[in-house]
């Protein structure tokens, strides 16, 4: 009786380890073919330039192709929405940013998806600051300059953005909810329309990613007053952050890896993984700062967090601003 009771035990024993063993080895097995990184912009952007640096990693560490694939369309929903339908095998995934939780409110029930439902968090990959840029002839150097003309000249200062529920646009509504301002919004397809109609004088203000405004700031044919992230960026370190003036303003851009829902939590893990170990390498660090981006390594399950704070926070404004989808 004894003999046949350890038996048992060994058997309960050894059936419990079959699925760790079979998740290791699925882990381990990965990838053993070529997997796709959807990008839901065009060719040549920050975005797609952080998914070609961070698939490039990938693609010597783990010894498969990691090809980049360019789904551009609806503020970047289109390339989510292939993840999502995609098998949750970890050979399909999607690099996610601060437009996909935007998109989430924006184009609310129009989406055939819930973000946060239908994609898996796998790894943080960077955030990074936009600088308010000024045309010349605007008199103000500093955020109290510039919300004093705003409210002296009511209705007639105006912002360019990339585009409506972009992050440039977002952070511009941040900003007029938290200065109490009236600044009239003028979206372009594409933030170097933006630019370019800034530099003309044709627009006062644009919430600039960094990289495409830095020369322009250096040259003298644009103001820069202020960074929207919480802390200065290495590329402008004389520039102050708008939540000196503005307390708790933070408008960053979040860029990351997602999943299908129900991707093997152990391939989710291994991802993670090599993705901090990426952010850790100095030549990859040194390529984000050129980008304007700060690297940012976490968990899987703090950047499901992130995401989800970053969800609400946008949501709150959209709403608060009655924002609509183009």
């Amino acid at each position: 009786m004894q003999l046949h009771r350890r038996a048992l035990l060994r058997l309960a024993a050894g059936a419990a380890a079959v699925p760790t063993a079979s998740c290791i080895a699925r882990a381990q097995g990965f990838p053993s073919r070529p997997v796709r990184i959807v990008v839901g912009f065009s060719p040549g952007g920050t975005l797609d330039i952080v998914a070609r640096l961070i698939g490039q990693w990938l693609s010597e560490r783990l010894g498969q192709q990691f090809v980049i694939e360019n789904r551009g369309g609806a503020g970047g929903s289109l390339g989510a929405e292939v993840v999502v339908r995609a098998p949750p095998d970890g050979y399909t995934l999607l690099l996610c940013n601060s437009g996909d939780v935007v998109n989430e409110t924006i184009y609310d029930k129009k989406l055939g998806f819930n973000f946060l439902r239908d994609i898996a968090p796998v790894a943080s990959i960077a955030n990074g600051p936009l600088v308010l840029v000024l045309h010349p002839s605007v008199p103000a150097k500093t955020i109290p300059e510039f919300i004093a003309h705003i409210k002296a000249n009511r209705g007639e200062v105006s912002f360019g953005s990339a585009g409506i529920g972009t992050v440039p646009h977002m952070a511009g509504e941040l900003f007029k909810a938290m200065a109490g301002v009236d600044l009239l919004h003028v979206p372009y397809r594409g933030l170097a329309p933006a630019l370019n109609d800034l530099l003309g004088g044709q627009v006062q203000a644009v919430f600039s990613s960094i990289p495409p405004a830095v020369e322009h700031i250096r040259g003298g044919n644009l103001r820069a007053v202020a960074v929207t992230s919480t802390v200065r960026s290495e590329t402008l370190p004389d520039v102050p952050t708008i939540g000196v003036f503005l307390p708790g303003y933070d408008a960053t851009l979040m860029v990351g890896l997602g999943a299908p829902k129900d991707t093997p939590a152990e391939i989710v893990e291994r991802l993670n993984k090599e993705i901090n170990a990426a952010l850790a390498d100095p030549s990859t660090k040194a390529r984000f700062v050129e980008l304007g981006l700060v690297p940012l390594s976490m968990t899987s399950a703090d950047f499901g967090n992130l995401i989800a704070s970053e969800t609400e926070k946008w949501r709150k404004v959209i709403r608060a601003a009655n924002i609509k989808a183009g």
